[in-house]
C-alpha cells in the first residue's frame, strides 16, 4: 500500500483527494496539513511515500518547502499538484526535487497514475505540462548582441524614444526590432515578451 501525505489549504479540496486515494485500491491517505509548518511537524513523527504538494501554501511557498522535504527525507516522492503551470515553476519544483507535477484540473486518474509513478521511482508530469516540457525544450530561442541589449531596455521599462536615444538608433528601427522580438519569442504583446524573457532568463 502506498502512503500518501496530502497538503493544501484548501480543505475540499483535500477532502476529495482523500476520498480519491483511499478508494484507489493501491494507496492509502496517512496524513492531512493545511500548511507549510504542519507539514514539517508531521514529517518529523511518519513520513509518507508519497507527498501530494501545493505550491501556493498559506505560511511557506510550495517550491521552497520542497527542497527542504528532500533535504530532510530524500526517500520522500513529492508531487506538485497546483494551479500553476507555468514553464519556470515546473522547472524550479523538479531542481528542487519533486518527481512529479499535475495541474489541479488533471483528471482523477492522472493524479492516481501519478502516485503510482512516482511510488515506483520514476517521473510524471501530467499530460498538459509534459507538452510543455517538451515544446520548450526543443525551442532554443537565439538572440543577438542588439536584440538582447534591446530586450533588457524593454524589461526595464524604457519606452522606444528612450530606448532609441540609448542605442543611437532611429526610433522606427526600434520599432522594427521590436516587432520581431516579439515575432521570435511568439509573444502577442511587450507583458507576455517581458514575462517570458524573465522566465526563461533571456536578459
Amino acid at each position: 500500500m502506498i502512503t500518501v501525505h496530502i497538503v493544501d489549504d484548501h480543505r475540499i479540496l483535500v477532502e476529495g483527494l482523500k476520498i480519491l486515494v483511499n478508494n484507489s485500491g493501491f494507496a492509502q491517505t496517512t496524513a492531512l496539513s493545511y500548511s507549510g509548518k504542519d507539514c514539517l511537524w508531521k514529517l518529523s513523527f511518519e513520513q509518507p511515500r508519497v507527498i501530494l504538494l501545493d505550491i501556493n501554501l498559506p505560511d511557506w511557498s510550495g517550491i521552497d518547502l520542497c527542497k527542504i522535504i528532500k533535504e530532510k527525507y530524500p526517500q520522500v516522492k513529492i508531487i506538485a499538484l497546483t494551479s500553476y503551470s507555468e514553464y519556470s515553476v515546473v522547472r524550479q519544483m523538479l531542481e528542487n526535487g519533486a518527481s512529479g507535477y499535475i495541474i489541479k484540473n488533471a483528471m482523477p486518474e492522472e493524479i492516481l497514475l501519478g502516485i503510482r509513478t512516482v511510488a515506483d521511482n520514476r517521473t510524471f508530469l501530467c499530460e498538459e505540462v509534459d507538452i510543455l516540457m517538451n515544446k520548450r525544450s526543443t525551442e532554443q530561442i537565439w538572440l543577438t548582441p542588439r536584440e538582447k541589449v534591446l530586450l533588457k531596455y524593454i524589461v526595464d521599462g524604457y519606452t522606444n524614444p528612450e530606448i532609441s536615444e540609448q542605442m543611437y538608433l532611429a526610433v522606427d528601427t526600434i520599432n522594427n526590432y521590436r516587432k520581431k522580438l516579439l515575432c521570435k519569442l511568439n509573444a502577442r504583446n511587450t507583458a507576455i515578451l517581458v514575462r517570458m524573457a524573465l522566465e526563461q532568463k533571456l536578459v
